[in-house]
């Protein structure tokens, strides 16, 4: 009879290795890779939830390295820009220098002319050639670009910041609803009927001016815009095909932080001024512009407008004829955008300009530009205008040291957190 003979320890043995060593094998490969997941068969749900943490975590990692690598060019644009803010200042020791024109010969007003158009060429180099791994910084590539933009009624926009989102354009809408003015008092009469004494003060400064009976308006205007730089008021005759309609003292600058002053010292009875709306006072204030951009309520600041919100950051100047209405412009891309979180998303970014810093893009419309301060330009110190050369320089100084502000505010606040 015929039997079939099994080794069923010999079996049980086998499956117990073939167990073993597929637990080795595990662990080896564990060991190996310093993964606990290899593949779908060992978790599944786990490789499910470990897939998504490990890209997670990649995000991040790179997020900080993009965080790194932001900061490095913040810190190299800003060295560049501290190489800036010394030539200026360099600029306008040389420039207050050479408004001592009764100490200095013309042969040494000259060769301050030719420093400050070698340092003025300087700062043009540096704005052209700064760079970070190939990426210009300073020469208005990282700027907003702009559309439409009203040149005759907008002044000196400054874009500091724009979140576009997914948008291909930003459209913004500066409403003006307030116009900005100057301070003004008005002396309603032709000709004064005593011999009066004023003190004119305003944000520059005060002068005392004297004038005997029967000074004409035309005359005390006159006098007024003389002494008009060391006081900030200047005088106009109220109507100028009216010669009996009296004097308005006017501050230059627009704003409530301006203001003009006229005090009689003596009997104030010879000498009334009065608001434009007719109240009798000595003293008086501009107004600020009122206004609101994209619908946000702007800062105004006399003539300037200032708008700080998450997805729009800007600065601009009315000009002195804007009055009411409204004017628009259209944000078309630019700025420079860093990825700073883990998923390619508007609220996981951040943009910001760095603006050129070329000779021809510091200062202000209303002065002019670092330019014509150059030999040949409007406010060369050879030519004897030194006055508005100083004038161009602070604005320059003050838009640098602006920028360097906004970057290291950045940097600390942003990127370091």
């Amino acid at each position: 009879m015929a039997r079939i003979n099994t080794n069923v320890g010999a079996l049980i043995a086998n499956t117990n290795l073939k167990r073993s060593q597929a637990a080795l094998g595990q662990s080896l490969e564990r060991l190996s890779s310093g993964l606990k997941i290899n593949s779908g068969a060992d978790d599944p749900a786990g490789l499910i939830a470990s897939e998504s943490l490990r890209s997670e975590m990649q995000g991040i990692s790179q997020a900080i390295d993009n965080s790194t690598r932001a900061t490095n060019v913040i810190t190299t644009a800003e060295g560049a820009l501290n190489e800036v803010s010394n030539l200026l200042v360099s600029i306008k020791g040389l420039v207050v220098q050479s408004a001592n024109a009764g100490g200095l010969s013309s042969d040494e007003i000259a060769a301050n002319q030719l420093q400050i158009d070698s340092a003025i060429a300087s700062i043009t180099r540096i704005s052209n050639t700064t760079s970070f791994a190939g990426l210009k910084l300073l020469d208005g590539s990282l700027g907003y670009i702009t559309s439409g933009v009203p040149t005759s009624a907008l002044h000196d926009l400054n874009i500091q910041s724009a979140n576009l989102g997914t948008a291909p354009t930003m459209p913004v809408v500066v409403n003006v609803v307030t116009s900005a003015q100057t301070g003004s008092l008005v002396y309603a009469a032709s000709a004064v009927t005593h011999s009066v004494t004023l003190k004119i003060s305003g944000n520059e400064g005060v002068q005392t001016l004297s004038f005997v009976s029967g000074t004409r308006s035309s005359a005390i205007a006159f006098a007024v815009n003389k002494v008009a730089d060391s006081t900030g008021v200047t005088a106009v005759l109220t109507s100028a095909t009216n010669l009996s309609s009296g004097v308005t003292f006017k501050t230059v600058g627009y704003g409530s932080k301006q203001y003009v002053s006229v005090e009689v010292l003596g009997d104030a009875s010879y000498f009334q001024t009065q608001t434009l709306s007719g109240a009798i006072q000595n003293r008086t204030t501009g107004r600020d512009a009122i206004a609101s951009i994209n619908g946000a309520q702007a800062i105004g600041d006399g003539l300037n407008l200032s708008l700080n919100t998450p997805s729009l950051s800007l600065s601009l100047t009315l000009d002195q004829a804007f009055g009411l209405g409204t004017r628009s412009f259209t944000i078309t891309g630019g700025g420079a955008n860093f990825q700073l979180g883990p998923q390619v998303q508007s609220n996981q970014q951040v943009s910001l300009a760095i603006g050129s810093v070329a000779a021809a893009q510091l200062g202000l419309a209303q002065y002019g530009y670092l330019s014509d301060i150059t030999t040949g330009g409007s406010a060369s110190v050879v030519t004897g205008n030194a006055a508005n050369a100083s004038k161009i320089l602070e604005a320059a100084i003050a838009q640098v040291s602006d920028l360097r502000g906004r970057l290291g505010a950045f940097e600390k606040n942003t990127l370091q957190t």
